[in-house]
């Protein structure tokens, strides 16, 4: 479902990423971890196609998004870490103008209760500056699942939720993966990769040093012992340096 391969992202002289290849396949979920600035969102808006690629290949449900970025991206939805809302559209005009550029039919047989499982039905017709930072966060979610996309890019989607929202939120991702989603999420909060991840990618310097199930990364870096968190593996992995 996505297919990666030879990624490179350079901005000038500096190479953010560098010849990244991996793969994810329907129903699974890849963590994408890494030190600040290894490379993770960049990684994330090029595979989004927000950002062009400097080099290497990306296919998206077997499209290619240089050559045919139209139809890859009608597969595809990008959660950022900050969410990007119109002032003057309610919570409801937000999602039938989402609804009009994918070209939804019947989109509000879809995005009720799309509003119900992120618990903001009931500001429907509130405008995004009358919304909590957690509300904008859940309104950016509906949009981009409106479409049904079968491939999600989550860069830091807890950010701003209340535990019962974050809950809500893995029990959502879990659930999309199940239907046969293909989902790179990006997030600091380890324990949480490791409650949702069936992969784990590991970026540092732009480059690719780990890259398996939890359980062949855990194999790799438990050095023999048993239980090792995710987040222990992630400090043996990466030097337990920023830098």
């Amino acid at each position: 479902m996505i297919e990666v391969s030879a990624l490179t992202k350079r901005y000038g002289d500096f190479t953010a990423v560098r010849d990244l290849s991996f793969t994810v396949q329907p129903g699974e979920v890849l963590g994408l971890v890494g030190p600040n600035g290894a490379g993770k969102t960049s990684t994330l808006r090029s595979l989004a196609g927000i950002i062009p690629a400097t080099g290497g290949t990306i296919r998206i449900g077997g499209v290619n998004l240089a050559t045919d970025p139209v139809a890859a991206k009608r597969q595809l939805a990008f959660f950022p870490d900050e969410p990007r809302l119109f002032d003057y559209l309610t919570v409801r005009q937000h999602l039938n103008f989402v609804a009009r550029i994918y070209g939804v039919a019947d989109h509000e047989a879809i995005a009720q209760p799309l509003l119900e499982e992120l618990e903001i039905a009931e500001k429907a017709d509130q405008l995004p500056g009358e919304l909590s930072r957690g509300m904008k966060q859940k309104l950016a979610i509906a949009c981009g699942l409106l479409h049904s996309p079968r491939v999600m890019f989550f860069d830091e989607p807890l950010t701003g939720l209340d535990p019962l929202g974050i809950r809500r939120m893995k029990d959502s991702i879990l659930r999309r993966a199940r239907d046969g989603a293909a989902i790179v999420l990006s997030s600091h909060l380890l324990h949480l990769l490791e409650e949702v991840c069936s992969h784990v990618l590991i970026l540092k310097k732009g480059e690719k040093i780990a890259h398996g199930t939890l359980a062949e990364i855990s194999a790799q870096f438990a050095q023999g012992e048993t239980g090792v968190s995710l987040e222990e593996i992630f400090i043996r992995a990466t030097g337990g340096s920023e830098n």
